[in-house]
């Protein structure tokens, strides 16, 4: 299915995307691993459950500092995605092929990839055990376990999207679904929902509205379409500045934003999306589309959920600025699985990396971590085919922005840094244990402008 073609009026930023695009592809495949399958051993230094963005960076960061046949990664899947551009494949504006590569040629060079699943934590006996019936024993354990996709808790779902005019940006066997929804668009209701729990990338939800908003405008369909965004929040974003960007844009567009509604049903074959009202539960209101696109349910992996690492909701438990494990110092947690009260970001596990490296670094030496997460994330709020917002905020919901000019504007160059930079970022510096977020770049603004 041939993606959309995104028109940029500079021939500059053409000639700046093309580099990059170059680029990764020169650098995609100098790193290969070539470990073994199972697990060579039972005990390591390190111990990485998980093989997405936070274990592949937090691995190859604990390569240099122990030695890589110390460090082992357990981790089932064959492929490693770069989920952030699946808002881009969605609509069209790249190619699915663009976002995932062998897990074996992203796990750090001689760190040993076991591939199984986790179903069992022991901290109290430094040890896990995998479907495979593997006992894995580790002096230090880092959780990186990302977050679960619940379709199965939405009625109808997921065999609802064996049905056309539905898709998903947040799997890899229904985002390009959304693209041939889109494509299939010819009038009524195209609607996008938020649901009741936590989320990763709390943005993509709307993201991907904004884009097919103006690809309606592109194709002639905007005056038949009616857009919809039904969201359980009760605001469109969670920091002042950036809301009331979006706000503006909402209006212009002529958008429909409902809050507090929930996705509870799916009935694909009528072509009707069933909603409650969170603040009359019980209360439920039936709507027809033409499009649907939707967020489901996340929550923590079941394996965690009955855990002695979790808190009372299932997130493994660790101090907010440390990353540390509240019972057991000799675990730490990274990314979506833990109960950090920052947005669920691959921006955020950026930065998380940096601090659980410096922490991990002192407790290997019996001495108390110092450094502290702040509890920096990104979005990057694309609102169409070459405009971007660019989120950056801390626990506080306050702006934690890195570039010398207001973010809360749409802007070329961010959406540039989004769909070229950023990837190229990801799969050449984070996944290598080099990129710990744009902190350093914040300095050098600031310095240079005081």
């Amino acid at each position: 299915m041939a993606p959309l073609v995104t028109v940029v009026s500079s021939p500059r930023a053409r000639l700046f995307a093309c580099f990059l695009r170059l680029g990764a592809q020169q650098t995609g495949s100098l790193q290969l691993h070539v470990g073994a399958n199972c697990a060579a051993k039972n005990h390591y230094e390190v111990l990485v459950l998980g093989g997405g963005s936070g274990g592949i960076t937090m691995a190859a960061r604990m390569k240099r500092k122990v030695g890589a046949e110390n460090v082992a990664i357990v981790e089932p899947s064959e492929r490693h995605f770069y989920q952030p551009i699946w808002t881009l494949v969605g609509a069209g504006a790249k190619q699915l092929s663009s976002s995932g590569r062998p897990t074996a040629n992203v796990i750090p060079s001689g760190v040993e990839w076991i591939k199984a699943r986790v179903v069992e934590l022991n901290p109290d006996k430094n040890c896990v055990h995998t479907d495979n019936g593997e006992e894995i024993f580790y002096k230090y354990l880092i959780i990186a376990l990302g977050i679960q996709l619940d379709y199965e808790k939405i009625k109808g779902l997921p065999e609802g999207f064996a049905h056309p005019k539905i898709g998903s940006n947040y799997s890899v066997k229904t985002v390009e679904k959304t693209w041939k929804a889109l494509q299939d668009f010819t009038e009524g209701n195209a609607i996008f929902t938020f649901p009741n729990t936590p989320v990763k990338c709390a943005g993509a939800p709307q993201k991907i509205m904004y884009l097919s908003e103006a690809y309606f405008r592109k194709t002639g369909k905007r005056p038949k379409a009616n857009i919809i965004f039904n969201t359980s929040l009760g605001a469109i974003f969670g920091v002042k500045k950036y809301a009331d960007a979006l706000q503006e844009i909402i209006q212009e567009r002529n958008l429909t934003v409902n809050y507090k509604q929930n996705l509870i049903e799916v009935r694909a074959d009528k072509q009707e999306a069933v909603f409650e009202n969170l603040d009359k539960p019980g209360e439920t209101q039936v709507l027809s589309y033409e499009m649907l696109h939707v967020t489901p349910p996340m929550s923590s992996p079941d394996v965690l959920k009955a855990s002695p690492v979790a808190d009372a909701a299932g997130w493994v438990d660790v101090d907010k600025e440390t990353l540390q494990h509240k019972k057991y110092p000799n675990v730490f947690g990274i990314g979506d699985c833990t109960n950090l009260p920052t947005s669920k970001t691959a921006a955020a596990v950026a930065a998380q990396s940096g601090i659980l490296d410096r922490t991990i670094s002192l407790i290997m030496k019996n001495q108390t971590p110092i450094k502290k997460y702040d509890g920096y994330t990104s979005c990057p709020l694309v609102t169409g085919y070459s405009r971007v917002i660019l989120a950056e905020f801390d626990y506080k919901a306050e702006p934690l922005e890195t570039f010398p000019f207001d973010q809360s504007k749409e802007r070329l160059s961010m959406y540039l840094m989004k769909a070229d930079l950023m990837p190229f970022l990801y799969w050449n510096a984070m996944l290598r244990g080099y990129w710990g977020g744009p902190a350093f770049l914040r300095k050098l603004f600031h310095l240079g402008m005081s």
